[in-house]
């Protein structure tokens, strides 16, 4: 058996000024309440009470979650598929973005590569890449499907300093309990010159807001932690790093929200969904740091 974390001072931070705000229940495994709280300072909100490392394990042990399963059961998951392929040119054009013309390829760590998506399209894309998974059942879907071995999380402290041009994490750092260690790393292993591309859930959202603790994005208590900009600039800063842009993933409030209408509903509303994941993109048009999922590109600050 493993522990519980229970929190007096922010994760992010450091401070004491923090306040609960919301409690919301674990609809993917256990159907348990956990409570959302939030620091005053820099805007982190952050699950309390979760498993630590060495248990929360078993909250990842779903067919229904699909970065693990890969599977196509069920409406969700067969419209998530069908976006992930768009998404994946979409994810490998940016990083190649990010680069400018000096370079459309070089080498690349995906951190929590899942089964391989997007390990796979980096690869045939050109890039050398390593990924990194901490799920035993994923990493096997990624060697059997892609033939590519993707290698436990601790490798992650065991790189070459400044070695990658890129590093992403696609919805992944709201995850890791070792926040702080993650982030000291990615700055370690990246070249000076070099870009992190971290993709988060937003909770500022007008998704989030409307569905407040049936929004799927809080995910406990797989989410350790919920962003928003401030917060994640205030971390990148502890660490060294900058935000140098931040970019929206508008396809996610539409698929956030079939989610959302699940748990609020019992059963998912398209209909529903679309329109307020329009109306939450419509919204973030006027101002993307309130899009449902955003992308921070980061580098070194000097």
């Amino acid at each position: 058996m493993g522990s519980i974390i229970t929190r007096t001072n922010c994760p992010c931070c450091g401070s004491n000024a923090i306040v609960k705000v919301l409690a919301c229940k674990d609809y993917t495994v256990s159907n348990q309440i956990f409570d959302i709280w939030e620091c005053n300072d820099c805007t982190i909100r952050f699950t309390q009470d979760i498993p630590d490392q060495d248990s929360i394990d078993r909250y990842y042990k779903s067919e229904n979650y699909i970065s693990h399963s890969d599977t196509e059961k069920g409406l969700v998951n067969k419209l998530y598929k069908i976006a992930r392929n768009y998404t994946l040119n979409w994810k490998m054009n940016l990083v190649k973005r990010t680069m400018g013309k000096r370079m459309q390829a070089g080498s690349l760590l995906d951190i929590g590569c899942g089964t391989g998506a997007f390990f796979h399209k980096a690869v045939v894309s050109g890039w050398s890449v390593t990924g990194l998974e901490p799920d035993e059942g994923a990493r096997k879907i990624c060697k059997d499907k892609y033939d590519l071995q993707a290698e436990p999380p601790g490798k992650l402290f065991e790189l070459n300093s400044e070695h990658y041009d890129a590093v992403t994490l696609w919805h992944v750092l709201e995850h890791v309990h070792q926040l702080h260690e993650y982030m000291t790393q990615v700055k370690r292993v990246l070249k000076h010159e070099g870009v992190a591309l971290i993709a988060l859930p937003n909770y500022t959202s007008s998704d989030a807001g409307h569905y407040a603790n049936y929004w799927a994005a809080y995910d406990v208590p797989r989410h350790l932690y919920h962003f928003a900009p401030p917060a994640m600039s205030k971390l990148a800063e502890q660490h060294g790093m900058r935000v140098e842009s931040v970019i929206p993933m508008w396809l996610d409030a539409f698929y956030i929200s079939l989610l959302s209408e699940g748990y609020q509903n019992g059963k998912g509303k398209l209909g529903a969904a679309v329109l307020n994941g329009l109306r939450s993109n419509v919204k973030a048009l006027k101002n993307k740091m309130e899009c449902s999922s955003l992308v921070y590109i980061i580098r070194h600050k000097n």
